[in-house]
C-alpha cells in the first residue's frame, strides 16, 4: 500500500473534484485501530466518493498524547487505516493541527466525532467557506484507545 505526499493528494483531489466527486477528509491518531474507529470511518466514507484521513505524525502524537505514545508507528497506523478498505487516502501531517492539510485539500466534507460538538473544529472555516459542510459522527460508546492501553496495563 502507498501512502501519498501532500503534493500527489491535491492532484489527485483536483481530479475528483474536476469530475464531480464529494471529498470526505476527517484527521487523527487511529494509535490502535478499534470499532469505534471502524464505525466513524465508516459513517465518513458514507458521505462521499473519497476518504482521506489526515494522520497525525508519530511526533504530532506524541505532543498530544504524552511521550508513551503512539503505540504504532505513523507508517503502520496508514497501512492499518488503508487495509480496512473504507479509508481511499491517508497523508501524514507533522503539524499540531490539520488546519494547512485542510487549506491545500479543501475537502467537501469535514468529519468530526460528536464529541467534537460545542467545540470549535479546526478547518471549519475553510470547509463552510467552500460551500462544504461539517459533519458531526455519532460517537461509539465504550471504545478509546486510551482505554485499550489501561486494560492492558492492568493485566497480570
Amino acid at each position: 500500500m502507498l501512502i501519498k505526499k501532500i503534493k500527489d493528494i491535491i492532484i489527485i483531489c483536483n481530479n475528483l473534484k474536476k469530475r464531480g466527486k464529494i471529498i470526505v477528509f476527517t484527521n487523527g491518531c487511529f494509535d490502535i485501530l478499534h470499532k469505534g474507529h471502524l464505525h466513524y470511518l465508516f459513517e465518513s466514507n458514507k458521505l462521499g466518493d473519497y476518504l482521506i484521513v489526515g494522520l497525525n505524525s508519530d511526533k504530532s502524537v506524541t505532543s498530544l498524547k504524552g511521550p508513551e505514545r503512539p503505540i504504532n508507528d505513523q507508517e503502520s497506523r496508514a497501512e492499518n487505516l488503508l487495509s480496512t478498505g473504507i479509508v481511499d487516502n491517508v497523508v501524514i501531517f507533522d503539524e499540531p493541527s490539520p488546519y494547512n492539510l485542510i487549506k491545500k485539500i479543501i475537502p467537501s466534507i469535514l468529519t468530526k466525532g460528536s464529541d467534537y460538538k460545542n467545540k470549535h473544529i479546526i478547518g471549519s472555516d475553510i470547509v463552510k467557506s467552500n460551500n462544504g459542510r461539517v459533519v458531526l459522527i455519532p460517537f461509539l460508546e465504550g471504545y478509546s484507545t486510551t482505554k485499550i492501553i489501561n486494560n492492558l496495563s492492568k493485566k497480570p
